[in-house]
This record gives C-alpha cells, structure tokens and sequence, in this order.
C-alpha cells in the first residue's frame, strides 16, 4: 500500500540529503522517481542541494496555483511508472497540494516523501506543514543539534547575522539587502536569543 510520508527537522537536519539518498536507492533498482519542490524556494533554483554538495535538478517546480497531481499525471506520461514522488521543502506547499498529495497516494498509489520543516523561525506552523502532519500515514523526526548541543527544535532568523523574531512568514535569500540565514536552536537557547518570545 502507497503513503504518505512527512519527514520533517529544523534547519540543516539532512532532509534534503536524505531525499536525495531515497531517489538514489529507487534508481539503482531501476526505478523511476520524481523530484519537486516548490517554485518559491529559489535557493538553488530548480535544484535540491544538500550541504554535503550533492545537488540534483527537480522534474518539476511547483507554483502556489498548481494542481500537483496533474503535474505528476504529465511527467509519468513522460517516464512511465512513478515508484515514487520526493518533494523538498514541502512546507511551502499550500494546504490544497497537500490534499492532492494524498490522492497521489490513495488513488494513484504512488508513494509520496515529503521533507520539509514544521515552523517558522516564529515557532508558527507553515499551513503545508500543518496540513501534512495533519494528513501523513507516516511522521519522522530528522534530528539536529543546537549551539548548546541539545535537540534542536526551532528555526531562529539572522539577518544581516542579528537575530530577528518579527517579519514575513517567508525569506529566503535577501531582506532589505541583507543576507538572511537561520539557525536550528533548542526552546531554552531560541527563547534566550528572542528574550522569552515565542510569537
């Protein structure tokens, strides 16, 4: 029977890095997979980069307006069978691609490996996340550390390396012309850095 998986961590917990050792395990038993990932992370374009330097272009991008099922519907008619859709940073889908995710999986019987992170560096669930956690056959904790060494739980932003805990739900790359990056953090050292905040 296909499911629905959610494989979700904090910051730099290996999701993408395991997403692309899942499509490597498909292929090497001569199967096909698909890969996607929203078209609002443009870190990387239309590729899904890990930090250890493996990177590998999607089959698709998907748009805020897209109906996920029929994209897969258009690349299987391209590759044949469909063992398998990996999807990354699946927190920026939006609750409606969810739902077509689970068709994908219950009338399609396609398996799908949705990665992605469950809040924003507000400890705010991203409405993809929610839904999947929501949906899921399947939740898996990837696991990271904090500064202090603890389990990391939550997304800090830095911008311009200063910790920021007000601001749009997304940034990726730039804010008013500086960098942006995140942080994984335990509650006790996210709660110190946003002086007791948790929005």
């Amino acid at each position: 029977m296909a499911k629905l998986y959610f494989r979700y961590g904090a910051m730099n917990s290996g999701k993408s890095t395991a997403l692309l050792q899942a499509a490597f395990n498909y292929e090497e038993r001569g199967q096909h997979v698909l890969l996607a990932k929203p078209e609002i992370d443009t870190k990387g374009a239309d590729q899904i980069s890990s930090r250890l330097g493996v990177a590998r272009t999607v089959d698709f991008l998907i748009a805020p307006d897209d109906d996920v099922r029929a994209l897969v519907s258009a690349h299987a008619d391209r590759v044949g069978e469909v063992a398998c859709l990996l999807i990354d940073e699946a927190q920026f889908l939006t609750p409606a691609q969810v739902d077509d995710l689970l068709r994908i999986v219950v009338e399609d019987r396609i398996p799908v490996l949705a990665y992605g992170i469950r809040t924003d560096f507000q400890t705010r669930a991203f409405p993809g996340s929610a839904r999947l956690l929501e949906l899921s056959h399947s939740l898996e904790e990837l696991k990271t550390i904090c500064r202090c060494g603890r389990k990391a739980l939550f997304n800090a932003r830095l911008v311009g390396g200063r910790f920021v805990f007000d601001g749009d739900q997304v940034a990726i790359d730039e804010l008013s012309h500086q960098k942006v990056t995140y942080e994984s953090m335990c509650a006790e050292c996210y709660l110190r850095e946003s002086g007791g905040r948790l929005n």
